[in-house]
């Protein structure tokens, strides 16, 4: 039966690199091993060098499986470790290795044994700190003879210490220096009671958009995607123009949910990366189906893991067979909305930060 492996906490481009990689040794070695997807891996491939390679470490560790750590560091907390960048020779031998039961490291020659006559060969010095290193013991000096007692006419008198000055007074701590004021940008615009009037926002190269805050409405194309440079860089109170009625009536048929726009503001606010105030420790779940768009076609498939209950990250990303930046993503578009909420050992977690803040009241 052939031995299940597996890969995560890593990019698309580094997994298709080391699949191509494992075919090639797997064969070699007689296809001991079946690459499989899910949690039913006996041993796992992580990248430690990327941002969520620990974290993956230590759950897989937790569950008893064997992980094989991808890295450039010389040592790794990973049972294995496999070689970055990647050497066919090496991966090979670490596949050799586990699929044999053999221990990763080398076993210590025996030392040798003393003959019946003769002196034992001293051992080879190990590692001792410096604090376990015990001074050799030194004879004590032979005592001198005691000098011969001055004259006391010949005994000078002590010289007199002069008075000690004061230390000067420390010199008083610099004022610190005020914070500038924090660039704003369209998520923040968008927190409710940030705008009151209906505004019209335009900018080089993106379409029109008018974000009507008393009709929940914003104006624009019917696709997203075309939209999310406005989510890039500052949005001043200048930028941010009146719209007229005459605006209004001509883009009238263009009238989009405010939502939407919302959703796509969490969306572009993290990079990859979750800013929901609890981070990657927290289990994350959708409260209710959210609406997916057809420009984001990887999303039906998270959707679908998360409504399955709460789960950490990494686990949604091996459920859906998605990147994990993908995930992070989809998750803060969702908190934006009000649609997923975070809990840590089946408690509830306060999400905070300006993703939350843009939740409907």
């Amino acid at each position: 039966m052939a031995l299940k492996l597996g890969m995560t906490g890593m990019d698309g481009q580094t997994q298709a690199a080391l699949t191509t990689a494992f075919n090639e040794v797997n064969a070699a070695i007689g296809k001991p091993f079946e690459l499989t997807q899910g949690n039913d891996a006996d041993f796992v491939i992580v990248d430690m060098d990327s941002l969520y390679g620990p974290m993956s470490f230590m759950q897989l560790h937790n569950a008893g499986k064997h992980v094989i750590g991808l890295t450039q560091a010389a040592t790794t907390k990973a049972d294995s470790r496999l070689a970055r960048p990647l050497d066919l020779a090496q991966f090979k031998a670490v596949l050799t290795a586990v699929s044999g039961g053999a221990a990763s490291e080398t076993p210590a020659a025996a030392a040798p044994i003393a003959g019946t006559s003769g002196a034992t060969p001293a051992p080879a010095p190990a590692d001792v700190l410096p604090e376990e290193t015990v001074a050799p013991t030194q004879a004590p000096a032979p005592a001198q003879p005691a000098a011969p007692v001055a004259a006391a006419a010949n005994v000078s008198p002590e010289p007199v210490s002069a008075p000690v000055a004061a230390a000067p007074e420390p010199e008083p701590e610099p004022e610190p220096v005020p914070e500038p004021p924090r660039t704003r940008n369209l998520v923040d615009w968008l927190e409710p009671g940030q705008l009151n009037t209906p505004v019209l926002l335009t900018r080089d190269g993106l379409p029109e958009l008018i974000i009507d805050p008393g009709k929940r409405e914003y104006r624009g194309p019917a696709t997203l995607k075309s939209l999310a440079g406005y989510f890039d860089g500052e949005v001043t109170q200048d930028d941010l123009k009146p719209a007229t009625d005459a605006d209004l009536l001509r883009t009238a048929g263009s009238a989009q949910p405010l939502q939407r726009l919302v959703w796509l503001a969490g969306l572009t606010a993290g990079k990859g990366k979750l800013e929901t105030g609890v981070g990657e420790r927290a289990d994350y779940v959708l409260t209710k189906w959210p609406q997916t768009e057809r420009e984001y076609p990887k999303h039906f498939r998270i959707a679908t893991a998360m409504m399955k209950g709460p789960s950490h990250i990494m686990e949604i990303a091996d459920a859906a067979g998605v990147p994990v930046e993908d995930v992070a993503d989809f998750i803060n578009a969702n908190v934006a909305t009000g649609f997923a909420s975070a809990s840590l050992n089946g408690a509830p977690l306060e999400l905070s930060g300006p993703l939350a803040k843009l939740r409907p009241r």
